[in-house]
């Protein structure tokens, strides 16, 4: 691993400490308050059968994505080369992917901390925030993972980068009110096709 490897590598530790400092003084503030406890329920999901298909469209990346979900491109006005959504129907659900080709150090280490400033930004709505370092040196794949739990707009985001040039993010999205209760089913069904995906993931170059 190169310097600018092992730096990066520092600094993602650096944003999990911090992350956790600032879930943890938001938790305090909120035990001020009075809380009820709610009843656990979940619909009845019938799940599909565990499949994979290789993405590799002409983009400078590769992973596996499951049969049941389709790859689309991202057509809002402001969308970059290979963003794309990969949208689950049957959940009502998207993973929205972004792409970045860095260009210098100051744009990479602008993006990590977006990254994390996108996350945390859930934390008034969320009941925990799970970090974990991603660290694939054969691969050159770095990243944090984050899980997140509660009724906020995403309960999942990532991002892998090669701490060089290629800056990547996706974000799990369901297209409804969220409800954490009822869709937790189908967010830990999704989070072992998002594993797969980061366990896949190849640069190209």
């Amino acid at each position: 691993m190169d310097d600018l490897e092992q730096l990066s590598v520092e600094m993602m530790k650096n944003l999990l400490l911090s992350g956790t400092f600032i879930l943890l003084c938001c938790t305090a503030a909120c035990n001020n308050e009075s809380y009820v406890p709610k009843p656990r329920g979940y619909f009845h999901i019938k799940f599909p059968k565990k499949e994979y298909l290789s993405y590799d469209a002409g983009c400078p990346f590769s992973f596996d994505y499951p049969k049941y979900a389709t790859i689309e491109p991202d057509r809002e006005g402001d969308a970059g080369t290979c963003w794309n959504n990969l949208s689950f129907p049957q959940f009502n659900a998207r993973l929205h992917l972004t792409y970045y080709d860095v260009s210098s150090a100051k744009e990479y280490y602008g993006l990590v901390e977006d990254a994390r400033t996108l996350a945390f930004k859930h934390t008034v709505k969320a009941n925990a925030i799970d970090q974990k370092l991603i660290s694939f040196p054969e691969r050159k794949v770095y990243g944090i993972y984050y899980a997140i739990e509660g009724n906020t707009a995403s309960s999942v985001q990532f991002f892998l980068t090669d701490s060089a040039k290629h800056y990547f993010r996706g974000a799990l999205y369901f297209n409804e009110r969220p409800q954490y209760d009822s869709i937790a089913p189908v967010v830990s069904f999704i989070k072992r096709d998002i594993e797969r995906m980061i366990d896949t993931f190849k640069w190209k170059k």
